[in-house]
């Protein structure tokens, strides 16, 4: 009887090993080291009080060094390095980027601790904005690993699972700082814990063999053939406001040879697909008003922080910052799930939508600027964050429906690079002390009207675009009418008059 149960131990033990073999052979396991990584390295519970801790005893900067000479640092170096990473990134294939990122947060929460003054706060802004660079090799990475049945699941797993780690960080933040169970400094000694869990999943990340752009299949490349994206799964796909980067390699079966193309060919291929896709009217209004509203969406956030603290400047109140987050971040997800069941033609209503809402988030943005009420101050930005969410999962949606998965991750990362450049143009006027270097107040007045100006350009167009539909839709019907309609009421006698 011992033998017996030892022979079927063994048996089970056996079927287990091979088990866990193939899972690890498969999807599932890069996935879950994927996800472990995109929680851990989105648990930021400082985040939320990153101005009261600059400008507080432990840094004692001035709210006016901070946003006129420190957070402009960001948008420049953004812009500097975001084209560079995004062609790194493919070209090394994506894992060796999403353990530089990680490392590149490690330090941006190191120089934050330990170091002082306006020119290291500052080499943290540079520092931080390669982490946002890279964050494109996070979402990249996974498509380049699954097969096209498992993307759906893939994608909403690690948005998911990031967006529980920006929620998570906000309220954990928000629970040390109300009940004072830690201090800012001991906050961040705790980041760095969880960022080197974060570091341990991505250095056992499994290296792909194939990128979007450089290193693709010998038939894909010769044949030029792409799946297409499924549209179906951008709304339960994002997870952060904006959803910031571009996605990846639509995943090859291992027989298919491997071609490393040119740095030349790839930027050829580039162009002739950004002339194509941006030839389709309707694509561009889209895309326009994506790079316009993702502009004043990073703008208002960027600088919200210190908005609160202008209308409660009082040193005694618990700011509730980091519940704020956590309950705009939820309502966003809640948001953009939700519009995936909903049944409208949004090639006809979509344009009237981003008009309206962009008012209404106008509206929450004037609210914010001219109350005196912190409680407004914290609603009128849940708002604003969750209409940013909404229309800019419906404007992802309807690029995103005739597209192939490269093209889509290009026209995501053209769009995101002139937001980033119409933002990197209002912060060096509006913002920068070598421009005007205006007050938070005349900032967020000019935000309110930046989307009052998209509101109007929009909410025209969608006027037009309606009454044009509506327009060739009775054109239509009467073409279709029978030209005998109109004698079907008379008697014969009358018709017979008529010819004579």
């Amino acid at each position: 009887m011992k033998l017996c149960g030892d022979t079927g131990d063994y048996l089970f033990g056996s079927v287990r090993l091979e088990a866990l073999k193939q899972w690890r052979a498969g999807w599932g396991y890069p996935t879950t080291l994927l996800c472990i990584y995109g929680f851990f390295s989105t648990v930021k519970p400082i985040e939320p009080f990153l101005i009261p801790y600059l400008t507080g005893p432990d840094k004692n900067l001035t709210v006016e060094k901070v946003t006129n000479e420190i957070f402009p640092v960001w948008t420049y170096s953004y812009l500097a390095v975001l084209v560079p990473v995004f062609l790194l990134t493919d070209w090394l294939r994506y894992k060796p980027v999403v353990v530089f990122q990680c490392i590149n947060l490690f330090v941006t929460t190191a120089m934050l601790l330990w170091l002082q003054g306006v020119a290291a706060m500052q080499a943290m802004q540079f520092a931080y904005a390669v982490v946002t660079a890279s964050e494109v090799a996070y979402f990249s990475y996974i498509y380049s690993i699954a097969e096209l049945k498992h993307y759906r699941k893939a994608t909403s797993y690690c948005r998911s699972v990031q967006l529980l780690g920006y929620t998570m960080g906000s309220v954990l933040g928000q629970l040390l700082v109300s009940f004072n169970l830690m201090s800012y400094n001991n906050i961040l000694v705790l980041t760095l814990v969880l960022l080197f869990i974060a570091l341990v999943s991505s250095l056992i990340l499994p290296m792909p063999q194939r990128s979007m752009f450089f290193h693709r299949s010998q038939e894909r490349h010769e044949t030029g053939n792409v799946e297409e994206l499924d549209a179906q799964e951008l709304p339960e796909a994002l997870g952060r406001e904006g959803m910031c980067a571009g996605d990846g390699e639509m995943a090859e079966s291992p027989e298919e040879p491997v071609r490393t193309r040119s740095c030349s060919q790839v930027l050829i291929q580039l162009w002739r697909d950004f002339l194509q896709c941006y030839s389709t009217r309707e694509l561009l209004y889209w895309s326009v008003w994506w790079a316009l509203a993702t502009c004043g969406y990073n703008q208002t956030v960027n600088y919200v922080q210190v908005l609160w603290q202008h209308v409660e400047p009082s040193q005694n109140f618990t700011v509730y910052n980091g519940g704020v987050e956590a309950v705009s971040n939820l309502f966003g997800a809640a948001t953009a799930y939700g519009i995936g069941f909903t049944q409208v033609d949004w090639a006809q209503w979509g344009e009237l939508a981003l008009g309206s809402f962009s008012g209404l988030g106008a509206a929450a943005l004037f609210t914010m600027t001219f109350t005196a009420n912190i409680w407004a101050c914290y609603a009128g930005y849940i708002v604003f964050k969750c209409l940013y969410i909404l229309l800019i999962t419906i404007a992802m949606f309807q690029i995103a429906t005739d597209l192939s998965m490269e093209r889509y991750a290009l026209i995501f990362g053209a769009n995101n690079f002139g937001a980033l450049v119409l933002q990197t143009i209002i912060t060096s006027v509006v913002v920068d002390g070598r421009g005007l270097g205006l007050g938070i107040i005349p900032q967020f007045i000019i935000y309110g009207s930046y989307f009052s100006a998209i509101a109007v350009i929009f909410f025209l167009r969608g006027v037009y675009t309606i009454m044009r539909v509506r327009q060739s839709h009775r054109d239509s019907t009467a073409a279709e009418e029978p030209p005998s309609l109109k004698d079907s009421d008379t008697c014969p006698e009358q018709r017979l008059s008529r010819r004579n």
